[in-house]
């Protein structure tokens, strides 16, 4: 899938000429005001992309058409479904095999809990691994938590809710301590030792202080490596791969007692009961929200807003969604593949088909985003075989900073080499992607829903990022709310033990459907993308 763009633009050799004339380019200040940039180029303000939900404990919030239509769907299984189906009893149910659902996994069966870690595919296949900037804490002498504090609310235009922004920021230092524990690899500054070494530290975008650790430039990769390894040797954790969520579970009391999931291999339903639910689903980019390619991995499909919000969940910023500023535009087969933001970290700038900068490649990334989708919509974009984007210039940042594609840049390499590019001789082209789901379930500092029964952590959350987020606070937001959970359902599980489950709260959805006139016959969770060609209804019914 592309994004929408204008068919015109400065030919591909005339802008490598003109990029060639100007190098290296000097910096200019955006041409347009923030507000008003933002007002005119960014996809969520397109007329049209928002409507009003209709049902539900947000009914009235504005929210992306695309996931409207799955948040106001009927269930995909019925009480008769899972009559007679198998039952896993556990004292924590995680749902989510990425690095917020290890972290809580973790946590809860460290504090004693028997824990039951439900992935959609295989441990680890999340947005996790394919974040590559690094992760955000306050760790140097010149920053504080408070200004990590001021600049993640800066960055999400003031809509975060602060008791969530307080609580990952004073966790940052000790997240980055658990990490290393846990045998996670950091970049350490120029002339440390191994043993006792300074990080290294890099001002992200839209920050005031140097506070972005790395690993390479595939620090999530990196993270799951040592989460996984540590799921899988951890005591008291039963994992269940290739067993996507189709509902959760309530008891005769309304609370959260487990959900309804599906065995992939046997095609058929198994009920994981438990006194305490963790949603860890991770995002919605795979709806390609307003036509854009996506970063994000395959399951990325919005399952556990739609089960939680169908529960009685409440939601948030759902009408905003980020767009990473450089995703790949050119070849086309690798759209929506990301150029890490440590490279304009590292110096890295864009350039316009006219070898004009055009933007502070440090800003937040709504602003950059929009930046580049004003230089295409306006004529001064790249075009190249039908594409259009602008200039990443590693050809530049290469000479400023001779070896570093080669050191520190790892995978924007391999990437250039699968494009068929030289990235210290020709700068990459490239647009805004869609990146990260900005809201979701609203939750309080311990990851609680509102629901009984049911805490959330990591990108299927809002409230955190307000209406966009900092790059690095995503990394940072998965470890420390995936401990903050996993810790609160292993001490609430101890106290509940669930009885008499079943759907009971799908009758009163259904009324409520029917009232607004939304058709019964739209199912959800979606499970996996459309053009995966994989038809949930009849993989149910390979177990009648």
């Amino acid at each position: 899938m592309s994004a929408p763009a204008a068919a015109h633009g400065i030919p591909h050799a005339a802008a490598l000429a003109a990029w060639r004339g100007r190098a290296p380019a000097p910096p200019r200040a955006l041409a347009l005001p923030a507000p008003e940039l933002l007002e005119r180029f960014h996809p969520d303000r397109r007329p049209g992309a928002m409507v009003p939900l209709r049902v539900g404990a947000s009914a009235g919030l504005p929210c992306r058409a695309e996931l409207a239509a799955l948040l106001q769907s009927d269930a995909l299984v019925e009480d008769e479904d899972i009559a007679g189906a198998p039952l896993l009893d556990a004292d924590v149910l995680v749902i989510g095999g990425g690095g917020a659902g290890c972290v809580a996994a973790l946590t809860a069966a460290r504090a004693g809990a028997r824990v039951l870690l439900a992935t959609k595919l295989r441990l680890g296949d999340s947005n996790t691994v394919m974040a590559e900037g690094g992760i955000q804490a306050a760790m140097g002498p010149e920053d504080s938590l408070q200004r990590h504090f001021e600049d993640t609310l800066r960055a999400g235009h003031f809509a975060a809710d602060k008791a969530l922004v307080a609580a990952l920021v004073s966790d940052g230092p000790g997240v980055i301590r658990w990490l290393i524990q846990e045998g996670m690899g950091f970049d350490l500054a120029e002339g440390s030792d191994r043993m006792g070494g300074n990080l290294l530290r890099r001002k992200p975008g839209g920050a005031t202080a140097a506070r972005l650790l790395s690993y390479r430039d595939f620090t999530g990769l990196e993270m799951m490596r040592a989460l996984r390894e540590a799921v899988l040797l951890a005591p008291g954790i039963t994992l269940l791969e290739r067993h996507p969520a189709l509902e959760l579970l309530t008891d005769d009391r309304g609370r959260c007692a487990g959900a309804v999931l599906h065995e992939l291999a046997r095609g058929r339903p198994v009920l994981a009961r438990a006194g305490a639910t963790v949603l860890a689903t991770g995002g919605a980019g795979r709806l390609h929200v307003a036509g854009f390619p996506t970063s994000n991995h395959y399951g990325a499909t919005a399952d556990g807003l739609v089960l939680a919000y169908r529960l009685g969940a409440a939601l948030r910023e759902v009408d905003s969604f980020q767009y990473h500023p450089t995703g790949i535009a050119w070849p086309p087969r690798m759209a929506g593949q990301l150029v890490s933001e440590a490279a304009r970290a590292s110096g890295a700038a864009l350039v316009n088909g006219l070898g004009e900068r055009f933007v502070d490649e440090l800003d937040t990334r709504d602003v950059v985003a929009a930046a580049i989708l004003r230089e295409i919509a306006e004529g001064r974009g790249v075009a190249r075989d039908g594409q259009a984007g602008v200039f990443l210039d590693t050809p530049g940042l290469e000479r400023a900073k001779p070896g570093i594609l080669g050191r520190s840049l790892v995978t924007l390499t391999h990437l250039a080499h699968r494009a068929g590019l030289d990235a210290a001789a020709e700068p990459f082209l490239v647009r805004p992607t869609l990146h990260y789901q900005n809201g979701g379930i609203a939750i309080g500092p311990d990851g609680w829903s509102g629901v009984p029964g049911l805490l959330c952590a990591g990108e299927v959350t809002g409230g955190l990022h307000g209406r966009n987020r900092m790059m690095g606070n995503a990394l940072l937001e998965l470890v420390a709310f995936g401990r903050r959970a996993g810790a609160a359902a292993a001490a609430d599980a101890r106290a509940e033990r669930p009885r008499n489950i079943g759907l009971t709260h799908l009758a009163d959805w259904r009324r409520a459907l029917i009232a607004q006139g939304l058709p019964l016959a739209r199912k959800a969770p979606l499970v996996f993308p459309p053009y995966g060609n994989f038809d949930m209804a009849k993989d149910r019914g390979r177990a009648a």
